[in-house]
């Protein structure tokens, strides 16, 4: 059955015959669009508004999963942090603000990283960053030693001190992103305040860490406990900066201002014991000893075991110093394969990461560690692996090599912690922990200028990091402390 349609009127007819030749005139001639009809306008509307509708949906759904997300991770880090009395002792405050501290640098390290290394071709790119050293870390090597004598004058003031290592390094900071921004000289000054006010803050919290060390805590594990909160921050800020790096260096070193500012908010709240000083002595690593306080401060000499470790701990943090600064250009240098010179790097420093973090670990669980067989084992090790890398260059030697310094800095760095708290009165250990952190620190300095200065050239210049260790390890071993034969016992 059909339905018959009705005939048009003249009029309509001729509507439609006009309709019909405009269509097949656009279609031969295509002109300007005809505009939507009122009713498409509305439909496509709508489905926008349901289409943003569900994605403001998906992203507060999102948003709240990352936000629990995270709110648990920070609960449960700070339940960590608050465990064995390290929260009623004040210990978890300052392992909060080593958090904080590790996560700034962490931002400057890569703002500099991306300026001074991959932004530029290889040859100019070594000349700044020899520039840089010189400018810096000579000065520096200068400045170290006296870092800790300083600080002891201002024992009764190590909040302050702690919180004006943060401020100065916010203001830098911002200074530096615009340097960098504009390519001013002020670059290298105020990258110098940067390194210098870094290490003061470590002298200023090992100092401060025996002060807020619980009952139920060692020292050793307090120490493991603070520096594992520093890789996690570190871990968590990393991103974040390479993030923010993304709209230039300078969004780096801002991030890193705003997170240095809670730093100092955060330094100024830690218990007022921290500046406590009473009956506190300075230890001296030369000259007698003088017990009698007819100073301010008595003077106690480095204990034979004590010097022993900080001489061996001096070989695993020249090796970092040396890996960091030489390993930058050499893989730049000399890719192996098709690998990027960037994920080149992140491999061997990711590897010393994990390897550092494992160290702590290991350094945290187990129940008896030997320091004194520890910092040996570390140092060979270190010269073990460096040779191997030397004779056998590639991937897979360099990460090992990567893994081996970190987990042997860190398992040396524990040992040494050990020994202070074994050999050093706790009246004494503020100002050892003082002296030790600034020996290492220019340990590291003079170990990233020596790989600065090395020819890239992969066997000579492992060869060269792995006789030194040699060498250094021999000098170790040799003036290492005799035992002391046992007293006989006393007759009656």
């Amino acid at each position: 059955m059909t339905t018959d349609r009705p005939d048009p009127t003249p009029g309509q007819e001729s509507d439609t015959r006009s309709e019909t030749r405009s269509e097949t005139r656009s279609e031969s001639h295509p002109g300007p669009a005809a505009p939507p009809r009122p009713s498409a306008v509305r439909r496509s509307l709508s489905g926008a508004a349901r289409g943003a509708r569900a994605a403001g949906r998906g992203a507060r759904v999102a948003g709240r999963g990352a936000g629990t997300a995270g709110q648990f991770a920070v609960t449960q880090a700070r339940r960590a942090a608050r465990a064995e009395g390290a929260g009623d002792s004040g210990l978890s405050r300052l392992i909060e603000l080593h958090a904080f501290n590790a996560a700034g640098d962490a931002a400057v390290a890569i703002s500099l990283a991306g300026t001074l290394f991959f932004q530029v071709p290889t040859g100019e790119a070594r000349g700044q960053v020899a520039l840089f050293l010189g400018i810096t870390m000579l000065p520096f090597a200068i400045v170290a030693p006296l870092i800790g004598p300083f600080l002891d004058r201002f024992s009764h003031g190590r909040r302050w001190a702690i919180g004006s290592t943060m401020a100065i390094r916010a203001f830098l900071c911002w200074v530096l992103a615009t340097a960098v921004a504009t390519e001013s000289y002020w670059l290298f000054p105020a990258a110098l305040g940067v390194l210098v006010a870094s290490k003061a803050y470590g002298v200023t919290r090992a100092a401060a860490v025996p002060r807020l060390v619980p009952r139920d805590l060692t020292l050793v594990k307090a120490n493991a406990r603070v520096s594992l909160a520093g890789v996690v921050g570190a871990g968590i800020s990393a991103p974040l900066a390479v993030l923010a790096s993304t709209f230039g260096p300078e969004w780096s070193l801002r991030y890193g201002f705003l997170i240095f500012v809670v730093a100092t908010i955060w330094a100024i709240r830690l218990p007022e014991k921290v500046d406590a000083s009473q009956g506190e002595g300075d230890l001296v690593l030369a000259g007698g000893t003088d017990e009698t306080g007819r100073g301010r401060r008595t003077k106690t000499r480095i204990p034979a075991a004590v010097a022993f470790a900080l001489r061996a701990n001096c070989g695993p943090r020249w090796l970092s110093g040396f890996l960091t600064m030489f390993m930058a250009f050499l893989l730049r240098e000399n890719p192996i394969g098709d690998w990027r010179p960037e994920v080149l790097l992140g491999l061997v420093i990711g590897a010393a990461g994990l390897g550092n973090t494992l160290g702590i670990t290991i350094g945290s669980l187990l129940r008896k560690l030997n320091p004194s067989v520890t910092v040996v084992l570390a140092l060979l090790a270190d010269t073990v692996v460096a040779v191997i890398a030397a004779l056998f260059y590639g991937l897979i030697p360099l990460v090992l090599l990567g893994l081996t310094a970190g987990l042997a800095q860190a398992l040396a760095k524990l040992s040494l912690d050990s020994t202070i708290q074994r050999d050093i009165p706790s009246r004494i250990q503020a100002s050892a922990f003082a002296r030790s952190d600034t020996t290492l620190q220019l340990a590291w300095v003079i170990g990233g200028f020596v790989g600065i200065a090395m020819p890239l050239m992969p066997q000579l210049g492992l060869g060269i990091a792995a006789g030194v260790l040699g060498v250094w390890a021999t000098f170790v071993l040799v003036s290492r402390p005799r035992r002391t034969p046992a007293a006989p016992p006393a007759r009656a």
